[in-house]
């Protein structure tokens, strides 16, 4: 279902040599403000564990460009750690801000619906800060449903008090 075309980009799972360029990217973010509700940036070996923690059906992915540099990456998470929950998942991906705007999130999100699927997921949720257009323009391309707005729910790393969003697809 890529809605753009082909990209000049892989897809693939995480190893130990990405986690490097996962820490810049989601730092990055961090440092930015508006994507993550961390205030201060993730330590590799923060990260290290985070992408240890994701055990199949979960998993970390990484975009590439043709040239071999990660410029994103996503997951697959728990989405709560209930064994009635099993099959619904917590979709999150970040893109390098350099490739921001250059279809990189269209191609990341694609793919970690076609691995939610495959890993046989039922359900996948997104929760993104409320005014973050670029992400909740994503949702809405693919046909996710919100189904909740929480006012003034988290703070990001610029003191900047945001709601929180909610978005659904029955995969």
């Amino acid at each position: 279902m890529l809605l753009s075309g082909v990209m000049p980009y892989t897809f693939r799972p995480a190893v130990e040599s990405d986690i490097q360029a996962i820490t810049d990217i989601y730092n990055a973010s961090v440092v930015v403000g508006g994507a993550t509700a961390d205030l201060t940036p993730r330590t590799l070996d923060q990260r290290r564990a985070w992408v240890e923690s994701h055990k199949p059906p979960y998993g970390v992915f990484v975009a590439e460009s043709e040239g071999g540099q990660v410029i994103g990456f996503g997951s697959l998470s728990v989405f709560y750690d209930r064994a009635g929950y099993d099959g619904v998942t917590d979709l999150a991906y970040y893109i390098a801000p350099a490739w921001q705007g250059r279809g990189a999130g269209t191609f990341m999100l694609d793919n970690l619906l076609r691995e939610a699927r495959a890993r046989h997921m039922r359900k996948a949720c997104g929760i993104i800060f409320a005014d973050n257009a670029g992400s909740i323009a994503l949702m809405r391309r693919f046909g996710f449903t919100q189904f909740g707005l929480m006012p003034a729910a988290a703070t990001d790393s610029t003191g900047t008090m945001r709601d929180m969003s909610y978005w659904y697809l029955d995969l």
